[in-house]
């Protein structure tokens, strides 16, 4: 017999619900920055990539799928208009010849550049915004999940 859940059982996941809060908290930010990076044409998620290719050396996909906590597909996907901009390049590592690795253009970089004040400016927004005034906590009981 199939039970039927109860409308107790819905207001307790809406009011328990880990994964609830934290998507919802999620896509409250992503908006956020969404709005502010927008002037510049770039989304949250596209500074974010291309924050994770600022490095001394090329990343390759698998290194930046992981630290965006994303699956090589999505983030094939993602590279998709960022590439078709100018703003990075994809090529073949030399180290194996099956992979790719990502760097940032000059346009990329200069466009990333101008978009770090928007960054710095809304992040101290949100950070004030938390309660209890502790963004390293914060971020720490975020990172248990991750």
């Amino acid at each position: 017999m199939v039970m039927t859940p109860t409308f107790e059982t819905t207001i307790e996941v809406r009011d328990a619900c880990l994964c609830l809060h934290v998507q919802r908290a999620a896509r409250a930010l992503a908006r956020r920055f969404d709005d502010a990076l927008r002037p510049i044409g770039l989304t949250n998620g596209q500074f974010s990539l291309m924050m994770s290719l600022n490095r001394p050396e090329p990343p390759d996909m698998a290194a930046v799928a992981s630290l965006l906590g994303i699956n090589r597909t999505t983030l094939t996907a993602a590279l998709k208009p960022l590439q078709r901009r100018r703003l990075l390049k994809i090529a073949v590592d030399p180290a194996d010849r099956r992979g790719r690795i990502m760097t940032l253009t000059a346009k990329g970089r200069s466009l990333l550049a101008s978009a770090i004040p928007i960054w710095k400016k809304t992040h101290v927004a949100v950070e004030s915004l938390l309660p209890d005034g502790d963004p390293d906590r914060f971020r720490k009981n975020l990172r248990a999940f991750s």
